[in-house]
Parts: structure tokens; sequence; C-alpha cells
């Protein structure tokens, strides 16, 4: 019986567009190379000046020692910033057609004329499309670019930017606090419904180079927004890197969901941060599919700091060959009558290794507070690799506290079971993963996204047997 499942094919993400920009600036990390960025990007004297200040840290911070091996990382071989031959259009036809091409191959103008509120597309280092339906824009709803809000929006963007995640967090959060650029910027009003999802969608095409978007949202008291994010590259034979930084805002009896799928090819090192804070009775839902990248260090995390805010984490992660995901979720309770859900999954097979590795923190102020934490681990082969590593900081007794862990291969029995029932092997072992992944992959917004779709479908079912 063959205890194989075939690799990913990933040839709809591989194709690569010629490394044609108007301007990339040389490799490393100096500052006159911050203050070229800058003056690139039209900052503000505040945003330059923070800018310097990152890098200072950068300099000052250690390398993370305790997870993957990502020694090979040179940032002397890194262009941290290339800028595609176009500028911000709100017209699809205005659009490069090499730029346009890469999109419509991954379905993100088909997802904006069905089922989109507002899409915001990024190749390499800039935004390079967006657009919004008209009744948000009336009910006072900002999405645009960082660089536009910044621009046009400086107070709240002031009040905000690397507030939720400092650059002192650690190595890459200061890298990216220097570098950063693109992302997505939306303020949803007090009181303000939400109802279809926005988008962003994330292209890296340079050889060599870095994507470090920065994406902030702030949702206010009493409003609700789904934001869906994605991201992909094609592969190189040289090291990409990917440090980008999420902050989001949940204000008081707010709601946020937020997710996401991560398709970096494997030569790139995905080494993002995302953050929320969230107020008093408040919702922060994340969804995560983290299905690329040669090695992943990726930990979202939820501040409960408002009485009675929840969380919830549903993540899955696919390592095949030479792959290492490090994944997990943060959650600190700050606040009584707090709670968390976290629902890991994570697929290894031809040799990857999974690992989730968490963070719950339940503070001596935060009485009555509830945190259940599963995880599930499948192996397809007997080279796969899988770990779990949890931390769990519990101050006070009175609370409901619960962590569980099953790690497994498929079962030769389930197989010759289901392939009495009339399966082929192959069709089996599908049925297999499927079924494992659907509680994860039924809350991704497949029905909003052409380009989700083809992720699930291409990483959890026609590519495997």
């Amino acid at each position: 019986m063959k205890t194989q499942v075939e690799e990913i094919n990933r040839n709809i993400y591989d194709f690569k567009n010629d490394d044609n920009y108007e301007y990339k600036i040389k490799k490393g990390l100096t500052p006159e190379i911050i203050e070229e960025i800058s003056k690139q990007k039209g900052d503000p004297d505040w945003m330059r000046e923070f800018r310097l200040k990152a890098l200072e840290v950068y300099n000052k911070l250690e390398m993370p020692t305790w997870g993957p091996d990502i020694s090979e990382l040179n940032m002397d071989e890194i262009a941290t910033y290339v800028k595609p031959k176009t500028t911000l259009s709100n017209s699809w036809e205005d659009v490069p057609e090499d730029i346009k091409s890469t999109f419509d191959k991954l379905g993100i103008p088909e997802a904006e004329k069905t089922s989109l509120a507002g899409v915001g597309a990024q190749y390499d280092s800039e935004v390079v499309y967006h657009s919004m339906k008209e009744d948000l824009i009336k009910q006072g709803v900002i999405y645009t670019d960082m660089e536009t809000a910044v621009r046009d929006y400086p107070d709240i963007v002031k009040k905000h930017f690397m507030k939720c995640v400092p650059v002192s967090d650690h190595k890459f959060a200061a890298l990216h606090g220097a570098v950063w650029s693109g992302g997505s910027f939306v303020y949803v009003p007090k009181g303000v419904k939400v109802d279809i999802p926005l988008q962003s969608y994330f292209r890296l095409n340079s050889p060599e180079s870095g994507q470090f978007e920065h994406t902030l949202i702030i949702v206010e008291e009493g409003a609700s927004l789904h934001f869906i994010e994605g991201c992909s590259a094609p592969k190189y034979n040289k090291v990409n890197l990917h440090a980008g930084c999420v902050e989001l805002y949940v204000k008081d009896n707010a709601y946020l969901r937020y997710s996401t799928i991560e398709n970096w090819s494997k030569n790139m090192l995905n080494l993002n941060t995302k953050k929320a804070i969230v107020g008093k009775n408040a919702k922060m839902d994340w969804v995560s599919g983290s299905f690329g990248s040669k090695i992943s260090m990726l930990y979202p995390m939820s501040i409960l700091n408002g009485e009675g805010s929840r969380t919830e984490f549903t993540g899955i992660s696919f390592a095949g060959g030479g792959q290492n995901l490090d994944n997990g979720f943060k959650v600190v309770h700050n606040a009584p009558n707090t709670s968390s859900v976290v629902n890991a999954k994570s697929i290894s097979k031809n040799g990857g290794k999974c690992t989730y590795r968490s963070l719950v923190k339940i503070s001596s102020n935060a009485p009555h507070s509830k945190s259940s934490v599963s995880c599930e681990s499948l192996m397809l082969d007997d080279m796969s690799i899988s770990d779990t590593i949890p931390t769990n900081d519990i101050e006070t007794d009175d609370v409901e506290f619960s962590h569980e862990a099953k790690i497994g291969k498929i079962s030769d029995k389930t197989i010759f079971y289901l392939m009495s029932r009339g399966l082929s092997e192959e069709d089996a072992k599908a049925m297999i993963v499927r079924g494992f992944a659907y509680p994860i992959s039924k809350e991704l917004p497949v029905e909003y996204a052409v380009e989700m779709n083809r992720l699930i479908n291409l990483e959890l079912e026609g590519a495997i047997g």
C-alpha cells in the first residue's frame, strides 16, 4: 500500500513576470537606504524619523534562536523596496497588463465583481489598485493604502501606528518599522456594520527582495467588519523575505473577523507579526491558513483588555518537503469574564515539519475567564515531523482552562475500510485529509473569493492522492 501523497502542484502560483520595475533600492540596511525609501515614499518628517529610530532598535536586537533556523537570511542580499512600473489606480483597466494578468490569474477581479465590498492589490512594494463600494464611503468607512492614510489621516495613523506592535517587540518588528511599504488602512466608524467583506491581496514578484506591508484596521465602538487577506509569490532559487505587520483595534462592543491565506513560495521566509487589542464585550475572530513558504514563524495574538471580550482562532498549516512551518496563537486575558477558543490543525508530508507554538496568559485581574485550546496534527508518512509547544501562564485559580493535543498518522484501517466501500486508495486518502481539514476550511470565506476557492481546492483536494 502506498504511503505517499503527491506533492502539491503550485504552478498556478509559481508563474512569474519579468523583474520589470521602475525602481529597486540597493540591497542591505543602512540609514542611507532608509532615508532613500522614505524619500521615494514621500514620507512626512515624523514617519522618516520613525523609520530611522526603528533601524536603531533593529540593530540592537538579537535574532530569535528558539524557533526554526533562519541563519540563511542575509539582509545584505535583500532589496527592501521595489517600485513597480505603475501608479495607484482605482480603475482596473488602468493597471499595466503584466500586473493585471497576474491578478486575473489569481481571480482577484472576479472576486471583487461578485461579492467583495472593496479590494486592494499590492504588487511588490506598492499598492497598485484600490476600490470600494460607494455606499460604504457614504457611511464614513475609510479603506485605502497605508501611504495615503499617512498623508490624509495623520492623526488617526499617529495614534495607532505600531502602538499595538511596538518596534521593540522583536527584531523583525523593528525591521518592519524601518522599511515598511504598502499595506491597507481600514477605519470603520462607530456603529457601522460592513456586511460584505473587504479584501487585500499581496503579490511578491521580484527575486531577492522583501515585502513589508503594514495593515492597520480600526473598528470603532459597536461597528463590525470582515477583512480577507491573501498572499502569494513565485518560486525563485534565492531567499525572499516577508515581514509584514498587522495591527487590529477592536473597540468596545465591536466585531472583527480577520481571514487570511498565506501561500508564499518555498524560497520565502515568512516572519510576519499580527496582533489585536480587544475592548469591552468586543469579539475578535481569526481564520488562518498557512500553506506556503520555506520557513514560517507566525503567531497571531489577541490582547483581551476589556471585560467580557472574546477571541476565537481557527487555523490550519500544511507543510510539504523542505518546509518548516512554526505557527501558533497567543492570547492574553487582561480583564474579568474574558474568553478564548483556539482550534489549530496541521498536516505534514514528504518530510515537512509543522510546529504549533502557543501562549495562553490569564492574568491575576482576569477572574471568571475561560480558555479552550485544541491542537490536532496529521502526518501523512513516516518522514514528517509534528510538534506541539504550548506555554500556559495562569495567574488566578478562578478560571476554566483546557488544553488538548493530538498527533497521529492516517490509519491504514480507515483507508482499507474506505477502499472496501469502492474508493480508490488516492480518493480514500483525499477524503480523510478533507475530513480532517473540514472544520477549518468551512470557516474560510471560500464563498467570497475565487482565489481562496482555488487555494483550498489546490492544497486540500485536487492535488492530494
